[in-house]
């Protein structure tokens, strides 16, 4: 009986977790540091350092909000991941910067990078900024290159509206 319950137990809380945003999050960066781990890197000094490269020319695309410059860091087969929402392919992520792009133009908008590491093919950064419609009081994003392209991207943010 004891197998059964805890069995049962073990079931429930496997539920309650797949319905939990924060155990989601927690999974997609799982399978991102899985898909990532199985991506073959000859050379480590030079994967760390084109992968550097391809997330400071985002990074700069991204600031300067310059579409055609950040597209070009992606491929047809990039997903990006935020909460509630995926985006697959560079028409897909267009969207997606957009909207972002739209909003981090208004006057007094301020970002900061908190944090920035990068290994092997993965980059990981965390971030805040203001803008005129938001506050973003932690963000972080992960970022898998493959081939000095995005090939996967997640987005982790704690947003309040102003």
């Amino acid at each position: 009986m004891d197998k059964l319950t805890h069995s049962g137990r073990h079931h429930a809380a496997t539920l309650k977790a797949a319905i939990n945003p924060n155990a989601m999050l927690r999974r997609i960066f799982i399978v991102v540091a899985i898909l990532s781990s199985t991506i073959s890197v000859s050379n480590v000094a030079a994967a760390e350092e084109t992968t550097e490269q391809v997330f400071t020319h985002h990074l700069k695309a991204f600031l300067d909000r310059n579409m055609e410059e950040n597209l070009k860091d992606y491929t047809e087969d990039s997903v990006v991941i935020i909460p509630n929402a995926i985006f697959k392919g560079k028409e897909q992520i267009r969207g997606l910067f957009a909207g972002l792009f739209t909003e981090f133009a208004k006057p007094g908008m301020t970002f900061k990078l908190t944090e920035q590491r990068v290994v092997d093919n993965v980059v990981y950064i965390s971030w805040t900024a203001e803008t005129a419609d938001n506050v973003y009081e932690y963000a972080s994003d992960t970022f898998v290159v493959v081939g000095g392209k995005f090939a996967f991207q997640t987005i982790a943010l704690k947003v309040t509206a102003k």
